[in-house]
C-alpha cells in the first residue's frame, strides 16, 4: 500500500488498524461473511478476506501489527555518532577528496557498525535525520569575481546591442505574419 508523501502509518494510526481487525475478529467470530464485517467496518471486503486468512491461520497473533517497517537499524546513539563522523568529513575517513557520496555513507555505517545499508537506504536513513542533498558549486580557482562583474557592466550591454536585428535575409521577416 502507497501513502501520501512516500510516508507509511504512524504509530497511532497502526495501532488504529490493529484494533479494526480486532473488531473484525469478534465479528468473524460470531459468524458474519467478510462482506457484513467490511461494511460495518467500512474497509474493503478485499481487506476482511485478508484478515479473515490471517486469522484462521494464525490466530489473533496474526492480526497484530507488526510495527514499523522503516525501522532504522541504528539506534539514537549510533546515528549521532555517524552525523559526528560525517561532519568530520571524508578526508578523517580515509578518503582522498572532501565528497560525501551515498555509496562512501554506506561503506562508513558499515565499518562502525558492522550494519548493512543499500545506498537507498543510507539515504532514507539521511533524510530521516534533516541531512539534505547538496551539489557543491563547481567554480574554477583562477575565477575573478570583480573582473565577471566589471564584464558584465561593460562588456555585455555592448554585445548585446550587436545583435543582429531583422533584415533582409533574416528569418524574422520571411516568416508568414510578420510583415
Amino acid at each position: 500500500m502507497r501513502y501520501a508523501q512516500g510516508g507509511g502509518l504512524t504509530d497511532a494510526e497502526r495501532g488504529k488498524r490493529e484494533r479494526l481487525r480486532l473488531q473484525a475478529v469478534e465479528r468473524f467470530e460470531t459468524g458474519q461473511k467478510n462482506a457484513e464485517v467490511a461494511a460495518a467496518l467500512r474497509v474493503s471486503v478485499r481487506s476482511a478476506e485478508r484478515w479473515r486468512r490471517a486469522w484462521r491461520e494464525h490466530g489473533e497473533a496474526g492480526l497484530l501489527s507488526k510495527g514499523s517497517p522503516g525501522r532504522s537499524k541504528l539506534s539514537k546513539p549510533q546515528v549521532t555518532r555517524l552525523e559526528r563522523e560525517l561532519e568530520r568529513g571524508p578526508l578523517a575517513q580515509g578518503w582522498a577528496d572532501q565528497r560525501w557520496t551515498l555509496a562512501r555513507i554506506r561503506t562508513l555505517i558499515g565499518r562502525l557498525f558492522h550494519v548493512s545499508y543499500t545506498v537507498e537506504g543510507a539515504w532514507q536513513l539521511l533524510k530521516r535525520h534533516g541531512w539534505s542533498w547538496q551539489q557543491p558549486a563547481r567554480r574554477a580557482i583562477e575565477r575573478d569575481d570583480e573582473a565577471v562583474e566589471v564584464w558584465k557592466k561593460e562588456t555585455w550591454p555592448r554585445v548585446r546591442v550587436m545583435r543582429r536585428s531583422a533584415g533582409p535575409g533574416s528569418s524574422l521577416r520571411t516568416r508568414p505574419g510578420n510583415r
